[in-house]
């Protein structure tokens, strides 16, 4: 499930399919609302729908209109054109490319007859009119109108049905609605076709033709299309809303430069984009044409990137917990309110400021007066008396400024018995005090309760040890005597055994707790001799010599050729460097090499270096390491404690010494020094 949430190929391929999906939903749903409107099984092809119909009759109602209004005002629309015999007749070559509803005449051939005149309208070339007119009447999908009777193959504008049509009807002068022919063409007879021979592929009705060809011989297809991906698109929403902000790697929603934008502002420039582009594409949409069309499409594509981008903006806002704070007037208030917090504190400081305000004019207004008096000496005498006792008070001021400024060092230092006398101090001073006394005293509550804690721990600790040791002396002196019985039962030997180990086990846990106890406590009397150093390690490599050969444990030692000595306790000097290479026997890579390096430093002290690589890869600090119970085996399958280098750290350091971890990688270094 992660690696779906954090997918960026599944995420991307979504983004992809939402258009697509949105768009296929809304055909479909045009697609059922022109069946609704227009749909009939019958009906396969877009020339036997009502709408071409329609589509028909006003445009030859139209072009009646235009010979009418041609008569009337002579108009330009039609031109006189003199044939091959010498006949004249008036021709249209007037391009319909403005809309579906007018660029069908390209489709249609028409003579109109004015048959007060007998002038001849028409958009055909020919030199037998007559011949036309009697092809006209016997071609398929035709419509003519004579003597004001129709003759037609084309469905919904016969005889029978023509009436209802609102292009053919007109409202009589009374009010009443009179369904007659349109007045403008009863003077007129009207021969047409619709002519397949000059479908241009490329031109608008053609393809709105298509479209509706396609609609009417796919009547079922909405039906599935539109639930399908209804659904898809539903799970894919869902999904996004999933896992928008998150990827590989990250807990946290991760947001990037788009998500900082103020988010008001973000919605006004989207809203304005959205709403040029929407604009646009509807003004394409109603001309159907192919590079319109895609024009179009460009621009659905546009609106819908800018709606992801603000949808996944809000998402990733809300998930991060920040959508009210990415507000550009949330920010505003912000700053209103931290400008006002700092308005108050200014205002609450406002007492001291006015004593300052108040001290130093007053001095400065007491000088101005003493002076004007300089023509006689007592005046001046006043005037360096009154400087001298200004001078006097600032000094006092300033010493007792300094006491609180140590008194807050000597805490900071990690004293814990500073105190100040509240009583001769005024003012800020004394609220200062105060304050100071409070600190010093809960430091020194905290320190002796944090005393009495390690005292109580040390005690518990000391108490249940020697507790345990009672009975595990008698667990294993019993397993002593098992030992020594003729046991013949192999799988009782083989527990006798197991209790051995596992005692002796607990054992050395138990004196191991004991002495962590005292060594962190610091209750370890102490010995202090001049100890050669050298000597001590090589005697613990050749004690530790079997364990390092049964791990194939090489080891390396780099030592100066004098003689090293340093002032510590014996026995538990020799108790850190046996910690320290129990350590590596139990950690270490097997069949690698372990390094020991002892060298004088230019401060004459002697540095102790150990360094192995682990077996186990090591996703621990150092300052872990050397907890109390913490193990750089975390599954827990070696017998350690985890008390060896803490017990090592603590008596490395009631020696004087330093004692310090190092890890890089793998690698595992302990240095010491005296």
């Amino acid at each position: 499930m992660e690696n779906l949430k954090t997918s960026k190929a599944l995420k991307i391929i979504s983004y992809i399919l939402i258009p697509i999906l949105v768009a296929i939903i809304g055909l479909s749903v045009l697609h059922l609302a022109f069946l609704n409107e227009y749909g009939n099984s019958e009906e396969t092809k877009y020339i036997e729908t009502e709408m071409f119909a329609s589509d028909y009759l006003y445009f030859i109602i139209d072009q009646v209109s235009i010979c009418y209004n041609e008569k009337q005002d002579n108009s330009d629309y039609f031109m006189i054109v003199e044939d091959n015999n010498g006949n004249k007749y008036n021709y249209s070559n007037h391009n319909y490319g403005y809309s579906r509803y007018n660029e069908i005449g390209s489709y249609i051939d028409y003579i109109i007859i004015d048959k007060e005149t007998n002038e001849i309208y028409t958009n055909i070339r020919s030199n037998d009119y007559n011949k036309e007119i009697e092809n006209m009447k016997n071609a398929e999908n035709h419509w003519n109108y004579t003597d004001e009777n129709i003759d037609t193959d084309i469905k919904y504008i016969n005889t029978d049905n023509i009436i209802y049509n609102s292009v053919y009807q007109y409202a009589s002068s009374d009010g009443e609605d009179t369904y007659i022919v349109n007045k403008n063409i009863t003077g007129y007879d009207i021969y047409s076709r619709y002519n397949e021979d000059k479908v241009n592929q490329l031109t608008n009705f053609e393809l709105a033709k298509q479209m509706y060809n396609f609609a009417l011989n796919n009547q079922q297809l909405p039906v599935y299309v539109l639930p399908i991906s209804t659904f898809l698109l539903l799970v894919i929403v869902i999904y996004l809303l999933w896992a928008i902000g998150h990827e590989k790697g990250k807990e946290e929603i991760q947001l990037n430069t788009i998500d900082s934008i103020p988010y008001e502002i973000l919605l006004i420039f989207a809203f304005i984009l959205v709403t040029i582009f929407l604009t646009i594409t509807i003004q394409i949409l109603n001309f159907a044409n192919y590079i319109l069309l895609i024009l179009g499409s460009v621009f659905y594509v546009l609106c819908y990137l800018i709606c992801a981008v603000v949808a996944v903006t809000t998402i990733k806002r809300i998930k991060a917990k920040k959508f009210l704070k990415s507000f550009l007037i949330y920010s505003i208030w912000k700053w209103v309110k931290r400008k006002y917090e700092n308005a108050k504190k200014v205002l609450e400081a406002k007492v001291e400021n006015k004593k300052i305000f108040w001290y130093y004019w007053g001095f400065v207004l007491i000088s101005i007066i003493l002076a004007g008096f300089f023509t006689t000496g007592l005046a001046i005498i006043a005037l360096i008396v009154f400087w001298i006792w200004t001078y006097y008070k600032i000094k006092q001021y300033n010493k007792r400024q300094e006491e609180i400024r140590n008194a807050l060092k000597d805490i900071y230092n990690g004293k814990n018995n500073v105190y100040v006398n509240e009583d001769e101090l005024q003012g800020i001073l004394k609220e200062m005090a105060i304050y100071v006394n409070d600190i010093s005293g809960g430091f020194s509550n905290a320190i002796e309760e944090s005393l009495k804690s390690e005292r109580l721990k040390t005690e518990l600790i000391t108490n249940v040890s020697h507790d345990i040791k009672t009975p595990l002396t008698s667990i294993i002196n019993y397993v002593d005597l098992l030992k020594k019985e003729n046991i013949e039962n192999e799988k009782v030997k083989e527990y006798i055994d197991i209790l051995d180990k596992k005692s002796q086990r607990l054992k050395k846990l138990t004196e191991d707790l004991v002495e962590a106890s005292k060594a962190s406590s610091g209750n370890v009397k102490l010995n202090i001799e001049e100890i050669n150093i050298k000597e001590l390690i090589n005697q613990t490599i050749g004690e530790f010599k079997d364990k390092f050969e049964e791990k194939g444990l090489t080891i390396e030692t780099t030592m100066p050729d004098q003689e090293l000595i340093i002032k510590a306790d014996n026995r538990y000097i020799y108790r850190i460097i046996e910690n320290l290479f129990s350590n590596v026997t139990k950690y270490a890579q097997e069949n690698s090499r372990v390094y020991i390096d002892i060298e004088k430093n230019k401060e004459s002290k002697v540095k102790i270096s150990i360094k192995n690589i682990s077996k186990e890869k090591l996703n621990i600090s150092s300052d872990e390491l050397m907890q109390r119970f913490v193990r750089g085996d975390k599954s827990r399958y070696t017998e350690g404690s985890g008390l060896g280098l803490s017990i090592a750290k603590s008596l490395t350091e009631l020696q004087k010494g330093k004692f310090d971890i190092k890890i890089d990688g793998d690698l595992f270094r302990v240095d010491m020094e005296w």
